[in-house]
């Protein structure tokens, strides 16, 4: 393509350093006021730009596409994730999809191991009752008892980046760590955490004190947490999201956690976010779930790299090579 800058517009509001950058080398039009585009202005977009840079909450799938310019050859993704985007029907018209791997794995598996303490140890419950001015009389040996995570199993559904991340630290709080991938990790990986490989999700789950949901959301993953397998687990057992919503039955596993049928949960995604199941919202008033407003990968540093990931993916496609995190048909 010519040297002229390219046209590019953003989804959303991005960091100043990373939208200053974007102006200087790029005709970027930003998006200030992080007001959530509607589908028809995405369209709009989507006829009229060189790149469009579209976050994980932007849907966009074969019938949008469908309407995009013929100047569209890049959707640089400000996120690590791409079940928003429609590859396949990208790839039919030429557009190449790039995301931000390898930058949010250590801030995720923070928030996750978070999750992992706050649940059973009512921490949530905790803070809120001091927040709230509500009389504390002292401590007590029997008041606001929660369970032990030493010594726990752990079991990780995704033993990927994240996962194996989560697994570090969980190791380092002395829980035991089992894990459900395709296939076992490397044997080094796996002798380091001292790690059991389930190929059977339904086995694994029947046996854990606590599950880490840490796999993308494919097609093959949507709802692999099933009704069934949720009823699988013990109902002294807990469960932690920071993945996607969409990978557990929420519905189903709502009626657990109200019958007791588990324990606890600790969720940092939601099937229809930004909507939250006003159930959802009363069992963690009652101490039965921790929720959090997808925060997993919200730092300063974190959201700064995959700016500038998504800087050089652009720069990349600019001088004619293929972008670096290039996603390709099949890939996810």
């Amino acid at each position: 393509m010519s040297k002229a800058k390219p046209h590019v517009i953003v989804t959303r509001k991005l960091p100043d350093a990373v939208e200053t950058r974007m102006r200087e080398l790029f005709r970027a039009d930003l998006n200030l006021e992080d007001r959530p585009l509607a589908q028809a202005e995405l369209v709009e977009a989507l006829k009229t730009v060189d790149v469009l840079v579209p976050t994980v909450t932007d849907r966009i799938d074969a019938s949008m596409l469908a309407q995009s310019g013929p100047r569209l050859k890049l959707i640089a993704n400000f996120g690590n994730g791409v079940d928003n985007i429609d590859i396949d029907a990208a790839y039919e018209r030429g557009i190449t999809v790039t995301n931000t791997p390898n930058v949010l794995t250590e801030d995720t598996a923070d928030m996750t191991m978070a999750l992992i303490l706050a649940v059973p140890r009512r921490l949530t419950e905790g803070a809120q009752i001091l927040a709230s001015g509500e009389h504390w009389s002292g401590w007590s040996p029997t008041w606001m008892l929660g369970h032990r995570i030493w010594g726990k199993r752990l079991g990780i559904v995704g033993m990927g980046r994240i996962g194996t991340a989560v697994a570090r630290r969980a190791k380092a709080f002395g829980l035991s760590i089992h894990y459900h991938n395709r296939r076992p990790v490397d044997p080094q990986t796996e002798e380091e955490l001292e790690a059991t490989y389930w190929d059977s999700l339904d086995q694994m789950l029947a046996r854990m004190d606590i599950i880490s949901v840490n796999c993308p959301h494919t097609p093959a993953t949507f709802h692999l947490l099933s009704r069934r397998r949720l009823k699988l687990m013990r109902p002294e057992a807990f469960i932690v999201n920071t993945a996607r919503g969409q990978v557990i039955d929420e519905t189903a596993l709502i009626e657990c956690l109200e019958s007791e049928a588990l324990a606890g949960a600790g969720l940092d995604v939601f099937e229809g976010e930004p909507k939250i199941n006003p159930k959802l919202a009363k069992l963690a008033r009652e101490g039965k779930a921790v929720i959090l407003p997808h925060m997993g990968s919200a730092t300063i540093e974190g959201r700064v790299e995959m700016g500038e990931k998504v800087i050089i993916n652009i720069r990349t496609w600019m001088d004619g090579h293929k972008p670096p995190d290039r996603v390709l048909p099949g890939s996810v």
